[in-house]
């Protein structure tokens, strides 16, 4: 069965939050609020505009995205929860895309966040099978089994085997660990920003032949957001047509059979990427030729060589001789993974497929000007997860320019491309539903029940629910900037928590 034609769909606004090292000092909670809000801000619209919700994460009980969207506001909208291994924030985007393309809505909001274990990944449970329990037989019969993590072992091996087959050298996989490390210094966001030379790549710890430790993603703890829109979205608010990327073309897709075929690069979704990208370019009408810049999954650098060939950003076999002629840096073909990839930046699981599309949108909008591929009309994102999911997208400029033409400056007083800030209670106020509460009058009517709800005088469009009328009582208000109920307080009941998005305070009755 074909598939049906899909409307436009559009990146309107994203946000993300620092990478960095997962050592428990921010919850889950604040980075996925932290990454939406400043989403929010940049797509100039407010929480009541979104019609539905995607959270992606992999760590983390089955409501952990209500429980960070519900920081937005509480407006009964649905909320997905999304786990698809190192694919995931990806995955979110291809579902938004495809309920905005669809006519299922017309603005989604995706959050992707992770907290994460110091340490290479581990299995939760014991007790079951593990879903890439098959992989690993296969490569337990092809190449045998280390005391290297399991990841690294695999995506190693596919390593080997390109060696093996096409002539690549160790020094190959080191420089592009040394290339997206240089990059990540130019990102505001990344988890590492320190530069090393390829002696260093090289003798840095060996972890599985031929990677050494600089050449392996590390863990991180993270957030992402991105908010997704339609044609008639955007219609109706031109003056954002400039900073819109559209989504051209996209695939999510799963292995097929040959990943069984012995080959350890078929093993780590060599041909699910080829086809997902190939699918993804052909709905765009346009060529790997015409991509300037690429996000692309290098969890390890074996995995970037592999995935240049399975992208047709080389030749078939020629990766390693694409590194070695600089063709995968600035002044080359091609720049990859400008934000220093995953290896340098970081890898929240949940978030890193949207902090991918993140740097693209800042790309093509022309915003990422300390590292800008300039001229770019045409980007490219590859985010794969074993077991298997991978995502490609190719993303370009809705107004059909290219980021030589800088799009409309951002709107939040400073440029988040290049500067990483957090945000202020002002801006939260902005945006959230429950929003810039000036308490005049409140009070709560004895006569009122649990769950009621009663409009404010000075706003009709505001609502106060009393959820509990035991001392201390909590009041949820509702849009309006002011709000002034004059209506008999019980004096039994001096003190209420009043809750303004998800900060709660104790406020005196007057």
């Amino acid at each position: 069965m074909g598939r049906k034609q899909i409307s436009p769909t559009y990146v309107l606004g994203v946000g993300l939050t620092k990478f960095i090292k997962p050592r428990g000092k921010v919850d889950y909670t604040e980075l996925g609020f932290e990454a939406g809000i400043k989403a929010l801000l940049d797509a100039q619209v407010t929480y009541d505009d979104v019609d539905q919700g995607i959270a992606c994460y992999c760590y983390g009980d089955s409501t952990c995205g209500q429980r960070v969207f519900y920081q937005f506001g509480m407006t009964k909208i649905p909320i997905y929860n999304v786990n698809n291994n190192c694919s995931t924030g990806s995955t979110g985007l291809h579902m938004a895309r495809e309920m905005v393309g669809h006519g299922a809505a017309d603005c989604v909001m995706v959050v992707g966040f992770e907290k994460m274990f110091p340490g290479s990944l581990q299995s939760f449970f014991r007790d079951r099978t593990n879903p890439t329990s098959t992989t690993v037989e296969m490569m337990k019969q092809t190449r045998g089994i280390t005391n290297a993590p399991g990841a690294a072992q695999m995506f190693g091996n596919a390593g080997r085997e390109y060696m093996e087959i096409h002539g690549a050298k160790p020094e190959d996989f080191a420089e592009i660990a040394r290339i997206n490390h240089a990059h990540s210094g130019r990102n505001p966001y990344s988890q590492f920003q320190d530069e090393y030379t390829l002696d260093d790549v090289l003798s840095s710890p060996k972890i599985h032949d031929p990677l050494t430790k600089l050449q392996c993603c590390p863990t991180s703890d993270g957030g992402a957001s991105a908010i997704i829109v339609s044609d008639s979205f955007l219609a109706a608010r031109p003056h954002l047509r400039s900073q819109a990327i559209q989504i051209a073309g996209q695939c999510l897709a799963t292995d097929p059979d040959s990943l069984f075929n012995r080959s350890s690069i078929s093993l780590v979704g060599f041909d699910m990427t080829k086809h997902a990208a190939k699918t993804a370019l052909a709905e765009a009408g346009l060529s790997a030729q015409d991509v300037t810049v690429c996000e692309l999954h290098d969890c390890f650098s074996a995995n970037e060589m592999i995935t240049l060939d399975a992208l047709g950003l080389s030749e078939p076999g020629k990766a390693h001789e694409m590194v070695r002629k600089g063709d995968i840096t600035y002044g080359g073909r091609c720049v990859v993974n400008p934000s220093g990839g995953l290896i340098s930046k970081g890898h929240p699981l949940g978030a890193t497929g949207i902090a991918q599309c993140a740097e693209l949108v800042w790309q093509l909008r022309g915003w990422a000007d300390n590292r800008l591929v300039r001229g770019a009309k045409v980007a490219l994102q590859h985010n794969l997860g074993l077991g298997g999911a991978v995502v490609c997208t190719v993303y370009k400029r809705a107004d059909g320019k290219s980021n030589l033409d800088v799009a409309s400056p951002p709107k939040v007083g400073y440029n988040p491309a290049v500067e990483a800030r957090g945000f202020t209670r002002k801006q939260v106020d902005q945006m959230n539903r429950y929003n810039s509460i000036t308490f005049h009058k409140a009070s709560i009517s004895p006569m009122l029940k649990r769950d009621q709800e009663c409009n404010s005088r000075s706003y009709h469009d505001t609502l106060a629910r009393v959820t509990n009328t035991d001392p201390p009582g909590t009041l949820i208000f509702g849009a309006s900037s002011t709000l002034d109920l004059s209506l008999p307080y019980p004096t039994s009941t001096p003190h209420l928590t009043y809750r303004i998005g998800a900060s709660y305070t104790h406020g005196q009755l007057i």
